[in-house]
């Protein structure tokens, strides 16, 4: 798909992952049947960890069932990813299996062709790259961490999740994260594929794009008034006067 070029002028990028980055397919398809897989064994030999305690305890919390064991806790986990529910403690769940299926060698992540390059080339022009994700950060640095073109962390500055920046849809979590970033919303820019997220950003004073990918469950809905690209080398950043571009 091939959609008119897009410049702005900020000083760094917010990037999401599925659908913009990375193909939701990869995420449904092969990471949620491995988290599905292992869920049990993680509730049940491990719910002594800090991060998995505290997991149990907000399912518990917004399932209503305070006093939930690991099977109940399991079924509440597979309710929510049949429902590609964004809960904090799926993803913090997920984040751990995941992470470690990374580390193991188990896991590899995906990107679209276009990404790695101009990432890559935004940075070389000392643009501030940053994540904000529904996953988790622990999974999000696996992700970024164990790419088929190595380990892309350091490009990277921060990275943000439902849980240290706010739901995706409110405004005041983009608020946050300009605050957490140093950087004014004016001067950020955020990329997904979903129309709420790109409205939350906008309302909250950053610039947005919206990236359409065929294929992708938000391709036949659009990203309503936003500029939209195809790809990302369809976008030319320019910071302090310099132009860093792949196009």
């Amino acid at each position: 798909m091939s959609l008119r070029a897009l410049t702005f002028d900020v000083d760094a990028v917010v990037l999401d992952i599925e659908g913009t980055t990375s193909a939701t397919g990869f995420v449904v398809d092969v990471l949620y049947p491995y988290s599905r897989a292992r869920f049990a064994g993680l509730l049940t030999e491990r719910a002594a960890e800090p991060a998995v305690a505290r997991a149990v305890d907000q399912v518990r919390e917004l399932s209503g069932d305070p006093d939930a064991g690991p099977a109940a806790i399991e079924k509440t986990l597979n309710s929510w990813l049949d429902d590609d529910r964004k809960a904090t403690p799926l993803k913090t769940l997920q984040g751990i299996v995941w992470a470690e299926g990374f580390a193991r060698g188990d896991l590899v992540s995906h990107f679209y062709d276009d990404v790695v390059p101009v990432l890559r080339a935004w940075h070389a022009a000392g643009l501030r790259l940053y994540v904000y994700s529904s996953g988790s950060v622990p999974a999000q640095r696996a992700w970024f961490g164990h790419s088929p073109d190595g380990d892309l962390t350091p490009l990277l500055s921060g990275l943000y999740d439902t849980e240290n920046a706010g739901p995706k849809q409110d405004p005041a979590s983009y608020d946050r994260i300009a605050e957490s970033a140093g950087i004014a919303g004016g001067r950020l820019l955020f990329l997904s594929d979903r129309p709420g997220e790109l409205d939350a950003a906008r309302a909250a004073g950053w610039h947005t794009a919206g990236i359409r990918r065929p294929g992708e469950p938000y391709y036949d809905q659009g990203v309503g008034d936003h500029p939209q690209a195809g790809t990302f080398d369809e976008i030319t950043i320019s910071t302090a006067g310099t132009t860093g571009s792949t196009a």
